[in-house]
């Protein structure tokens, strides 16, 4: 089979339009967040006095609640059939020193002029830390709360105790996970490269070198791409210079150029 990102060997002109996330990665990821949005709605619904009070039925609010976290789960099995889904969470699973400088660094969306784009300062893979600590937080509170939400629902087998914690357990990991999602929904509609990437599968190379510069190289490198009028892979890890030697003594490099962080 084919790899949609790979193109003749000896291609000159990169694509404009580049393939993030196949027809599975974004399935799972709509169906997880719809979950997700049922539980956080319902929660506060039966969680709140004021909402509870307000629009009652708790009788058809507490069974939808109940649901929609036990099928939490679900979208992510189904997507362990995609090779592409699969390969992604090889990738949000591994920490790269690429990832802890991002961290560290107050720049982190500073730019710099190479290779005729804007490249983020730090090469970033296909996700950055902090994208790859928001999956591993969701992934761990998910299952949190459904051994939790396992216990108040079905409270006869388990003692006081244990039933007094899972409650205090459940609803303050519902406030942090509600505090994370309006922070991740704040960022994505921010981003329009990152929600169109969700919507269309598909990304521009503009925005991959801004946002994503080592993942681009991971795609040029794959695909055998070649500078206009060069010879050498543009994937190379010299071919898009951050901060190249000076070509004669006393002046800086004529194609690197620093900008302002990325406030967008």
């Amino acid at each position: 089979m084919t790899d949609p990102h790979m193109t003749h060997p000896h291609m000159t002109h990169p694509p404009d339009r580049l393939r993030r996330f196949a027809a599975a990665e974004r399935w799972v990821h709509h169906a997880t967040a719809l979950l997700m949005l049922v539980c956080l709605v319902t929660a506060a619904l039966l969680y709140v006095p004021a909402l509870s009070a307000a629009v009652g039925r708790r009788d058809l609010l507490k069974p939808l609640h109940v649901w929609a976290g036990y099928a939490l789960p679900l979208p992510v099995l189904f997507g362990l059939a995609s090779e592409a889904f699969r390969r992604d969470l090889r990738r949000l699973d591994r920490f790269t020193a690429h990832d802890r400088d991002w961290l560290r660094r107050g720049d982190r969306r500073a730019v710099v002029r190479a290779g005729g784009l804007e490249r983020g300062v730090v090469p970033v893979g296909k996700f950055n830390a902090g994208q790859k600590l928001n999956a591993a937080f969701t992934a761990g509170a998910i299952l949190v709360l459904l051994g939790t939400g396992t216990i108040m629902t079905f409270p006869d087998p388990w003692p006081d105790r244990w039933r007094t914690g899972a409650t205090f357990v459940h609803d303050w990991l519902f406030l942090l996970v509600l505090a994370v999602t309006v922070g991740h929904l704040w960022y994505a509609l921010r981003d329009r490269g990152a929600l169109g990437a969700m919507v269309t599968g598909r990304v521009d190379r503009a925005w991959a070198a801004r946002h994503h510069a080592g993942w681009l190289d991971e795609l040029d490198r794959r695909a055998g791409v070649h500078e206009p009028g060069g010879t050498e892979p543009m994937g190379r890890s010299d071919a898009y210079p951050e901060r190249h030697a000076p070509e004669r003594p006393g002046e800086p490099p004529e194609n690197v150029l620093k900008t302002p962080p990325d406030r967008s």
